[in-house]
């Protein structure tokens, strides 16, 4: 399905990146929510949000963290909050959901697939370390997967989508996952409209390459026809050309310091500068930005007064 309107989302902080690679990446509660609602006011209309220890910036699953912004941003802005359920690949399927069937948000991201997913090369790069998790927890990845098996997946349909009323942010990582998010779709887990995000650069899944994007299209055109709504999100520093391509080709678009932490060839000062960036590129492409109410129309969201914080 073709938008007529751009949904910018904003990926405030993830479980990518550590510390230690930018002074800008955001982990206290308090500047997570600070990111946040700066994005929001840049235009981001969907805040793609994970949770970090507040002494060291590891990634968490403790809900108790996530409940010390989620209510904060949502009293500062009107944008759609989007809580992860793919944590780290170290975290369990039940440490994943916690905070989201806490919050039963609008909105959860949910990869679907299990999948090699390596942030090790980010080692080859030498630095300082502020802490000692930082390259464990890169190196773990050289050994690990991301789990989301069929059953992980059904699970997270049946107990946020149907038990909290979350509509998803498909992420497929590679082509055999939309043929998974159809298989879905034709078993009646997925109602509505789905709303996939294209995800590029991961090592394990599809390259960054626009050949990769427009099959992806292709593909996804062939199991969905006009019933989907897409979105691109890139890694590092393919994040721009692809998402400015994603655009051209009616598709929505994700920032954030989750994905990249430059801002053209410096790194970024914030999220709201890769916002300001996109809404720079996409009006003049002469498209129109979503606000968070036609987000919500486009997604069929249940809307923020219907979460759990």
């Amino acid at each position: 399905m073709k938008s007529k309107k751009v949904i910018i989302t904003c990926a405030v902080t993830g479980s990518v990146h550590t510390p230690s690679m930018s002074p800008h990446l955001p982990y206290r509660p308090e500047d997570i929510a600070a990111e946040a609602i700066a994005a929001a006011e840049a235009g981001a209309s969907i805040l793609h949000l994970h949770a970090r220890d507040p002494d060291d910036g590891r990634p968490t699953a403790d809900p108790k963290v996530f409940m010390r912004f989620l209510p904060v941003i949502k009293q500062a802005c009107d944008a759609v909050i989007n809580i992860t359920t793919g944590g780290s690949s170290v975290m369990t399927l039940e440490d994943r959901l916690a905070a989201a069937l806490a919050a039963e948000p609008e909105m959860c991201s949910l990869n679907m697939g299990s999948m090699n997913f390596g942030l090790f090369p980010m080692l080859d790069r030498p630095r300082d370390w502020q802490h000692a998790w930082e390259p464990e927890l890169l190196e773990a990845t050289r050994g690990t997967i991301f789990r989301n098996t069929f059953a992980d997946i059904e699970a997270i349909l049946t107990r946020l989508g149907e038990g909290c009323g979350t509509r998803f942010e498909f992420e497929c990582y590679d082509v055999g996952h939309l043929y998974t998010l159809a298989h879905f779709r034709d078993r009646g887990l997925i109602p509505g409209t789905p709303f996939l995000q294209f995800v590029f650069g991961v090592l394990g899944g599809i390259g960054a390459d626009p050949e990769n994007l427009v099959h992806m299209k292709r593909i996804a055109d062939k199991l969905f026809g006009d019933d989907y709504r897409f979105s691109v999100l890139a890694a590092g520093r393919a994040q721009m050309p692809m998402i400015s391509m994603a655009a051209t080709m009616g598709g929505s678009v994700r920032v954030g310091l989750e994905d990249s932490l430059f801002d053209g060839r410096t790194l970024a000062a914030s999220n709201a500068d890769q916002v300001r960036r996109i809404r720079v590129i996409l009006e003049g492409l002469s498209l129109e930005v979503a606000t968070p109410e036609e987000a919500r129309a486009m997604l069929g969201l249940k809307g923020g007064d219907r979460v759990a914080f």
